[in-house]
């Protein structure tokens, strides 16, 4: 069973920075693709950003293009999601996923066999 925990969220001004992390087991992320997804009330959960541990590749959201960045810690089996120049739609619920592939890196929730529970980001204006 995979499990992923997420970590770093809390409430920001408009303008700033946060970093949210995930950290999965080691089988996960040398088998696996990773992303993150958001969900804000009342809406659909919405990818965000992805990696393939395998080749490296990355791919952002357009929202997000810019202004977020995917990276890994593999030593530390961990995933983060580094987002600079927040802004209140940018508020929700950011939940870290994993493929059963380790090559694509898929956008669709329906794409993602396992997730966390998710760690709340609020942007204020």
């Amino acid at each position: 069973q995979v499990q992923l925990v997420e970590s770093g969220g809390g409430v920001v001004q408009t303008g700033n920075s946060l970093r949210v992390s995930c950290i999965a087991d080691e089988n996960t992320f040398v088998r696996s693709s990773m992303g993150w997804f958001r969900q804000a009330p009342g809406k659909e959960r919405e990818f965000v950003a992805g990696i393939s541990f395998r080749t490296g590749s990355t791919i952002y959201a357009d929202s997000m293009r810019g202004r977020a960045t995917i990276s890994t810690n593999s030593a530390r089996n961990t995933m983060y999601l580094q987002m600079i120049n927040l802004k209140p739609q940018d508020t929700g619920l950011y939940v870290c996923a994993a493929t059963r592939d380790s090559v694509t890196v898929p956008t669709t929730v329906g794409a993602y066999a396992y997730w966390g529970p998710g760690t709340q980001v609020t942007v204020s204006s």
